[in-house]
């Protein structure tokens, strides 16, 4: 298995984990739609920076390394045997070498009491949901849609200008 490190997020660190994960969230849609696109939660950006920086607030921010760089990060929030998975991103520079993966092991190491584990993804990534099913061995248990809007975020925050909520898988995984 590939070699990471998670590190805990630096206040000096903050600003370039927030530009990387936009970009890696930025280059999924980008390979999904090409250049002219709605899905954007502010000015260019699929995740705005409000959204990442309320994620990095609330949870536990890490920065992945792997030989020695920073290659990604991964926000979770963990509330007794319960975790969430805010963020998890890799640079487009290293996709496919098993450093996505490599992260989650080291997080659920991390928090072994952690019985149920659940994820959000937009419904365009199919790169992301490959890697929450296939690779994670999380499960869909919901897609929130106008038709079935998420109860924990109404105004859906992958809102479009017209503010319709966003299609978003909901993956949990069950530990235990």
């Amino acid at each position: 298995m590939t070699e990471v490190t998670l590190i805990t997020l630096t206040q000096e660190d903050r600003e370039q984990f927030i530009l990387d994960n936009q970009e890696a969230f930025n280059y999924g849609a980008l390979e999904e739609f090409g250049r002219l696109d709605d899905h954007y939660e502010e000015d260019g950006q699929i995740i705005s920076r409000e959204t990442i920086e309320h994620s990095i607030d609330e949870g536990e921010a890490y920065r992945i390394m792997h030989e020695g760089k920073p290659v990604g990060g991964v926000v979770i929030r963990v509330d007794g045997k319960r975790g969430d998975l805010d963020l998890l991103f890799v640079s487009p520079k290293v996709h496919s070498k098993g450093i996505g993966y490599a992260a989650w092991c080291a997080v659920e190491k991390m928090h072994p009491e952690v019985d149920v584990w659940e994820t959000v993804t937009p419904y365009f990534e199919k790169r992301n949901i490959h890697f929450y099913v296939n690779r994670c061995g999380f499960h869909i248990v919901e897609f929130y849609n106008g038709h079935y809007i998420d109860p924990n975020d109404p105004d859906g925050h992958d809102a479009g200008d017209d503010q319709v909520p966003g299609e978003m898988f909901r993956f949990e995984k069950r530990m235990r």
